[in-house]
């Protein structure tokens, strides 16, 4: 989690939902609202997932939620240094990985949804380009190479504040093995696939639209949205 360490640090991070969101990937705590009758939840805006930062990194003083002039939503004011800390959506990057007729999935080892399967992806870091994560992403996985990354998927994940960017692939080799965050990998066949494992609902929709693709031989670029799960009363 970004922040500064003891009571400087950004504590946890809150989702303005009533329930647990089960596409949330966000590996720092995720802590949900509890109840409609939180004070203050009414007033804000219930589809804007927000991190609850007490005191400010840039200066050490406390913190104040509120909508800056000229703005038209809650943002983390710092009264000290006037500081505005704006949070955005995050890029999630991965890879579709094609060898001989079969894709590469991971079992994770990580929470949420440890030991469930995958796509290999994780959030794309500073300094890099998207083609750039997606490669480290199926490395650190999977210790698979992948070559000739192609955009295919595009997905607005707008109830987490994510964007997935998935690429497909071909694996340099068949060599690969799990890396520190996955239990498994291994090669599956469309009929192969472990449909009632898939550890997300964005990963298991961008399968489903592969392999259409595949049947039809084609394959173009395409966008999408994910929406979250019903609640379950």
């Amino acid at each position: 989690m970004i922040g500064l360490e003891g009571p400087r640090r950004a504590k946890m991070r809150m989702c303005l939902a009533w329930t647990r969101n089960p596409d949330c990937q966000d590996d720092a705590l995720c802590a949900l609202a509890a109840s409609r009758d939180r004070p203050g939840a009414q007033s804000l805006n219930p589809n804007l997932i927000w991190y609850t930062m007490n005191f400010c990194p840039n200066c050490g003083a406390k913190v104040n939620l509120q909508i800056p002039r000229g703005d038209d939503r809650h943002r983390h004011v710092c009264p000290s240094c006037r500081q505005i800390h704006y949070q955005n959506p995050k890029l999630v990057v991965g890879v579709i990985p094609e060898w001989q007729g079969r894709i590469l999935l991971c079992r994770r080892a990580i929470a949420p949804r440890e030991g469930l399967w995958t796509l290999p992806a994780g959030y794309l870091e500073n300094g890099e380009t998207a083609a750039e994560g997606a490669r480290r992403e199926t490395w650190e996985e999977a210790r698979a190479r992948v070559d000739d990354l192609v955009p295919y998927i595009l997905f607005d994940l707008t109830f987490i504040n994510q964007l997935y960017l998935l690429f497909r692939g071909t694996l340099a080799s068949e060599v690969c093995q799990p890396g520190s965050e996955s239990l498994a990998v291994g090669f599956f066949a469309e009929a192969e696939i472990p449909w009632n494992e898939i550890a997300f609902k964005v990963i298991e929709e961008t399968l489903r639209r592969y392999f259409r693709d595949c049947a039809r031989g084609t394959f173009l670029f395409q966008t999408g949205r994910i929406h979250p799960a019903e609640r379950k009363e």
